[in-house]
């Protein structure tokens, strides 16, 4: 069974038995991601490290040669 099929399958139960419809899939995924990055980026500030640009301060400390 598909996620639509799902979907609607629970949407007519909740209707036929006078129950609020649930959330369509996906509805929520922005919402989501958006709260998994602030998270993410709060702890990097509280440890000290930088909140943005993480990667590419990586890459650019593997790739350019040390000079002393």
């Amino acid at each position: 069974m598909s996620i639509t099929q799902q979907y609607l399958l629970d949407s007519y139960r909740a209707r036929v038995l006078g129950e609020p419809e649930p959330p369509a899939s996906g509805r929520y995924d922005v919402g989501l991601v958006r709260e998994l990055r602030d998270h993410r980026r709060f702890h990097a500030v509280i440890a000290g490290r930088p909140a943005r640009g993480r990667v590419r301060h990586a890459l650019r400390r593997w790739l350019r040669p040390r000079t002393l």
